[in-house]
């Protein structure tokens, strides 16, 4: 028997080698959207489930913003001590989907004066902006103030608009928690992601937001996650295969404005295996051409925005390359993906990404 556990810890831990295991030192910066469920330390628990190592501090008093957190000796003292591999920044959940005027002086200008301080003291660390959520049914303090805020949808494209600026303003990567509650409220509406005051994250709500850190802070697929924690299997997987279609399988797209691209690190491979598709030209201003993969005559093309969400799909049995209209999608960056099979009839997506004007 003990022969046997032997050999069971050696294969174990073989295994972790071999995909690779990673160990990160993160600092989160925020308020109760990182502190209520303790999402890091729901985050460290799921890598080392995948064999990688979290070791982290944070500095989340309640409702603090950006502009407060600058003169937060807590938060300061912390960036300076250095050496972090990423720090995580997270705005108080309402101000982002203010009124432009008021993001312009109330957030904008605090989130690139913390970004200056941390590259001053952590000039090899990489800046992650969490991108939190709409509120259940809006933010109805301020709906009367601001149209936008009266509902989910409204107030959760404004948070993601912002969270995007400030990525591209302070050249910074994006961990898209709030694209993958709006997958998840489309797709299973039957999961419960908000707590009784529609506003913070439920059980699930973290579980959804820890998975989604582990895919771009260790930039690997959530797929070697077994851990369900609290929540039934069903819950857990389709959280899981959620973060797997928004996050990784666009992992590229969430590093866009980072100087650290996922290309540089170590990554597991996807569940799914995939390949570069040659579109062109990019920009595409009228007709867009994709260049076919030549694994097999039968292809699904799809097209989804920056948001994950679905803007083409068709079916074609067409070789050499074929030419899409686009025209009619509003500006903005795309992934373009082929899927396939191959001889041996395994799915290959092929994926590029696009710049439509």
């Amino acid at each position: 028997m003990l022969i046997k556990r032997i050999l069971t810890t050696l294969i174990i831990a073989a295994t972790l080698t071999a995909v690779g295991q990673s160990t990160k030192k993160v600092l989160f910066i925020g308020n109760s959207y990182t502190y209520v469920n303790d999402l890091p330390g729901t985050l460290r628990t799921l890598a080392l489930g995948c064999g990688d190592t979290l070791n982290y501090e944070q500095s989340t008093p309640g409702g603090s913003t950006f502009q407060s957190h600058l003169s937060n000796n807590n938060t300061t003292s912390l960036i300076s001590q250095g050496g972090w591999d990423q720090i995580v920044l997270q705005e108080q959940s309402q101000l982002p989907a203010f009124p432009i005027s008021d993001v312009q002086n109330l957030c904008f200008p605090y989130a690139q004066q913390l970004c200056n301080l941390i590259r001053i003291n952590n000039p090899n660390s990489e800046i992650v902006f969490y991108m939190t959520w709409g509120r259940k049914n809006g933010d109805a303090s301020n709906c009367a103030n601001y149209a936008p805020l009266c509902t989910y949808e409204g107030m959760d494209s404004l948070i993601y608009e912002r969270y995007m600026i400030m990525a591209e303003t302070n050249q910074a990567a994006v961990s898209p928690v709030g694209r993958v509650w709006h997958a998840l409220r489309e797709n299973h509406p039957e999961i419960e992601l908000y707590s009784s005051d529609e506003s913070h994250p439920s059980i699930a709500g973290t579980y959804a937001a820890a998975v989604t850190f582990y895919t771009i802070l260790f930039r690997k697929s959530p797929s070697c996650i077994t851990n369900n924690l609290t929540l039934n299997a069903a819950t857990a997987q389709s959280i899981r295969e959620t973060v797997e279609e928004i996050v990784f399988d666009q992992l590229d797209f969430w590093y866009h404005y980072s100087p650290f691209p996922p290309e540089q690190h170590d990554a597991i491979q996807s569940t799914r295996p995939t390949a570069q598709l040659r579109v062109y030209p990019t920009p595409a201003r009228g007709m867009l051409h994709i260049e076919l993969p030549t694994d097999n005559d039968s292809h699904i093309i799809t097209i989804h925005n920056a948001i994950g969400k679905q803007v083409y799909r068709s079916q074609t049995s067409v070789k050499g390359e074929i030419a899409i209209p686009v025209s009619k999608l509003p500006s903005g960056i795309y992934i373009i993906e082929c899927k396939t099979e191959n001889s041996n009839t395994k799915v290959i997506s092929h994926r590029a990404k696009v710049v439509v004007e």
